[in-house]
């Protein structure tokens, strides 16, 4: 069941990270009255819909893989013991409980900013949910509460970095944009440029701090000796490969399209089109290893 159990993180932390980043996106990400990029509301309803079945399937997944037998994860009782018992059924309770009621409020509210509003908090619900049942919350003590925040802290960062590339690449993806619509791609990257250097300095600290807790200065070989630690490398491979993106779009390709509006734009949208389409796929690479090194041992659990 394993596979399974990493497939449903991944759909979660997807999920989540869309349904917090994007409507945060549009509250900062430029004027009200150009409201969310074209596409952006289906697409968080597809979200939540994958917060619920993510939520499902790591649940039948997770037990069936603790009790050593598949049929667990269709027994009634055991799951029931396993939501109500266990810091990973909290978890499952808080995601799905999250996707439900982002879908209401997606669904039943006129858009506008009290809906990416509620959209976003419920967002970060699910994610901050998602550390519950990672490494940081089986550490007791003062030391398990500063692992588990910063557990907090690293995804809602990543949420605000991923769900600001869902609206860039929504808002690139108009073939024949408007001038109207090039002044507001231009406005919005602009207003991510300071919040997302604020995430990527709080991804690097609390990136910092998990490492510190999950690795240590006594297990530092294990970066090398373990499949653990490799797949930690290549996540900061990555993750090194996106900040190079992240600071070409700012401060070559957005200086680009500015000074193309007054002109032809095509060839300053191809490049950021292309630019912020590597920089998502590597961020759903990010989300996938992170994914895979939640059902590992770390080198300082040896």
């Amino acid at each position: 069941m394993e596979p399974a159990v990493v497939l449903a993180r991944l759909a979660a932390f997807v999920a989540a990270a869309a349904l917090f980043g994007g409507p945060l996106f549009v509250l900062y990400g430029g004027r009200q009255d150009e409201a969310a990029p074209p596409g952006l509301r289906p697409v968080l309803i597809g979200a939540a819909l994958a917060a619920l079945l993510a939520a499902d399937v790591a649940l039948i997944a997770q037990t069936a893989q603790m009790a050593g037998d598949m049929r667990a994860g269709l027994d009634a009782a055991t799951l029931h013991e396993v939501l109500t018992g266990s810091g990973f059924g909290r978890s499952i309770v808080a995601r799905a409980a999250a996707g439900f009621a982002a879908l209401v409020v997606l669904l039943r509210m006129r858009p506008g900013r009290r809906v990416w509003t509620l959209t976003a908090a419920l967002g970060g619900v699910g994610l901050a949910a998602l550390a519950w049942d990672g490494h940081g919350a089986a550490d007791p003590g003062l030391a398990g509460a500063l692992h588990a925040a910063a557990d907090v802290i690293h995804l809602l960062a990543v949420g605000v970095w991923l769900g600001a590339l869902l609206c860039l690449s929504l808002r690139l993806s108009a073939r024949a944009p408007s001038d109207e619509a090039l002044s507001a791609l231009h406005r919005a990257l602009g207003g991510f440029s300071g919040v997302g250097s604020a995430a990527v300095a709080a991804i690097l600290a609390s990136g910092l701090v998990n490492v510190w807790f999950l690795v240590g200065p006594h297990h530092l070989a294990g970066l090398v000796t373990t499949a653990w630690g490799w797949l930690l490398l290549a996540k900061l491979a990555l993750f090194g490969a996106m900040l190079g993106l992240a600071a070409r779009n700012r401060w070559r390709l957005t200086p680009r399209l500015e000074a193309s509006l007054a002109g032809d734009p095509r060839a300053a949208l191809v490049a950021l089109r292309r630019s912020v389409g590597l920089e998502t796929a590597l961020g759903l690479g990010v989300l996938a290893l992170v994914s895979v090194l939640g059902v590992l041992a770390p080198p300082a659990s040896s």
